[in-house]
């Protein structure tokens, strides 16, 4: 947080001394139109008012001017921390290992599990947008109001005492009840709905995203009433933790205000008591009523610290976690295609499932290799394990016959990339979409990786062609679409290593069949890893890898497998049929 706060210290201590400056001239204005009020009362020469009546008029404008300032500079720090922030957390979260995925953990998101210790979309979602959005209340709605209304009871305190020195005493303490005793109170009462509050909003954020982004799934499997009811449940414990503090809120404003006003009356019947004359009484009891008031946000302050402290904590937590291990020498990534090799490959799942078992795998440079099987097979796991998304519990994954934590984090990510089952696609234009795998990319680079994922007619059917938009996730876009849009996208990188899972999942028959021969056939590009259930292509393929149960059944040339009795001949039967 203070990292990201740290470039832009100046405009920060402006905002700081601005917002102070302008409580002051506050203070300043009431106490001087007090005493010229009081003062003119007494019908003195109009010489004897002219320095106040300058001060009423000079503390009216800079209070204005000064909190014009106030604002535009501590919100210019907080929104530019906002952004520096936030990226600091997507890194943060891309970078983690708890954000990649498989096939079957995705399914346990689906069932409301942490499969994996996997961190859920909607808990990513809260991180980076809810979490972040709250930590920038730290600056302006609790640091900088805190030194204003600090700054401002002491000079209410030291003007009173110019009045009377034994009102003063009086402000103090009303200052005290106000902006120390007030704000323990607040946090103090209010720290278990504030800690129920932030709970309930993140379980929220993920049975909402549940609720929306799963759709489908749960009307396929008559669960959308469950989970409906779930979101209702969060969506109720967080209506009641609110209510429960804006009614602690209501009691400390409530009580606020009659601190002020006590505060104003003991004050000015302490000047009397002291035998002040009307003049000192009125900037007695006027000041004490603005220093009192200055300090009222405090309470407010201390109440939001307490709501925003989790979610600081967590993006903290976050940010200053210690990035994925790089070895003290890591060797640089081989330019071209990579060979890839998994030796003795086991990963198990927390539940004990095992999703690959003992696997031996290895792909040559160069080559094209289709991965086939069953739902569950195995598949997905198999392309994050060779990703390095996924640590084996067993075995080595060799990239270019080195092992993968040879090489550095950065290094691997862009050597070895593609289309995964959790591809996004993120708010902006179809030119955006595509230049985030090369932002170098030129317009005749575009267009080939357009046209390999027939993304081209795509393109040319919409009004504004490449700057057309899309809506987070796609919105804007059909099933198929969006599978073109990100196939594209994973073509344009052209990595050394190319994972595709599933690619043409969305695509017509006709279509995916063209679009998987192409991938399969086209000369040039590195070393290409296909997961699909589509066969008949399968031919162009230098092999094909069969699996089930995560290992490793059958291997060998599309005709030689479908030439002898097993899964694969099982499969391009079953695929024949409903041809």
């Amino acid at each position: 947080m203070w990292g990201a706060v740290r470039p832009y210290t100046g405009r920060l201590v402006l905002a700081a001394v601005a917002g102070t400056a302008a409580e002051v001239c506050g203070l300043g204005l009431v106490a001087a139109a007090a005493w010229l009020i009081a003062r003119a009362a007494q019908q003195p020469t109009m010489a004897a008012l002219s320095l106040a009546i300058v001060a009423v008029r000079g503390f009216a404008l800079g209070k204005g001017g000064l909190r014009y300032v106030e604002r535009l500079a501590g919100h210019d720090v907080a929104l530019r921390a906002l952004a520096e922030l936030r990226g600091r957390v997507f890194d943060a979260l891309a970078a983690s290992p708890a954000s990649s995925g498989t096939g079957r953990e995705r399914a346990g998101e689906r069932t409301g599990g942490r499969a994996g210790g996997r961190l859920r979309d909607g808990e990513a979602l809260t991180r980076l947008v809810a979490d972040v959005e709250a930590v920038q209340d730290l600056l302006l709605r609790c640091l900088l109001p805190t030194v204003a209304a600090a700054v401002c009871a002491a000079a209410g305190v030291a003007v009173t005492a110019w009045a009377s020195p034994r009102a003063a005493l009086v402000v103090a303490a009303g200052v005290l009840a106000a902006g120390l005793v007030l704000p323990l109170v607040a946090v103090a009462r209010g720290g278990r709905a504030a800690a129920r509050a932030a709970a309930a909003r993140q379980v929220l954020a993920v049975r909402g995203l549940d609720v929306v982004e799963g759709a489908a799934d749960l009307a396929m499997f008559g669960a959308t009433g469950r989970f409906v009811a779930a979101a209702d449940a969060a969506a109720a414990d967080l209506e009641r933790a609110e209510r429960s503090m804006a009614r602690l809120t209501g009691a400390v404003t409530a009580a606020g205000v009659v601190v002020q006003g006590m505060t104003a009356l003991a004050a000015a019947w302490a000047a009397i008591g002291a035998g002040g004359d009307q003049v000192r009484v009125a900037v007695a009891a006027l000041t004490a009523l603005v220093a009192v008031e200055a300090v009222l946000p405090v309470a407010a302050a201390a109440q939001r610290l307490r709501e925003v402290w989790p979610s600081y904590r967590r993006v903290t937590d976050l940010v200053a976690a210690p990035p994925a291990p790089s070895p003290a020498r890591p060797r640089p990534v081989p330019p071209g295609p990579l060979a890839v090799e998994l030796l003795g490959v086991s990963v198990v799942h927390p539940d004990s499932t095992a999703a690959l078992r003992r696997v031996d795998l290895r792909i040559e440079r160069g080559r094209r290799v289709a991965i086939v099987g069953a739902s569950g097979a195995g598949k997905s796991t198999l392309l994050a394990a060779a990703a390095g998304h996924l640590a084996p519990t067993s075995g080595t994954v060799r990239l270019a016959d080195h092992p993968l934590d040879a090489y550095a984090p950065a290094g691997l990510r862009a050597a070895v990339r593609g289309l995964t089952q959790d591809a996004h696609v993120f708010a902006g234009t179809l030119r955006a979409n595509l230049l985030l795998a090369r932002p170098d990319a030129t317009d005749a680079q575009l267009a080939t990786a357009a046209r390999r994922a027939r993304l081209t007619e795509v393109v040319q059917a919409l009004p504004e062609g490449w700057d057309t938009m899309v809506g987070a996730g796609g919105v804007g876009l059909s099933g198929g679409q969006r599978q073109r849009l990100l196939l594209a996208r994973a073509l344009l990188s052209d990595p050394p290593v190319l994972l595709l899972d599933e690619p043409v999942e969305a695509l017509d028959v006709a279509c995916a069949d063209e679009v998987v021969t192409d991938l399969l056939s086209a000369p040039g590009g590195g070393t290409l890893l296909l997961v699909t259930h589509r066969l008949a292509a399968l031919r162009h393929a230098d092999e094909v890898v069969v699996m089930d149960g995560g290992q490793i059944v059958q291997r060998g040339h599309h005709d030689e497998l479908c030439a002898r009795p097993g899964p694969y001949r099982d499969l391009w039967e079953a695929e024949l049929l409903t041809a």
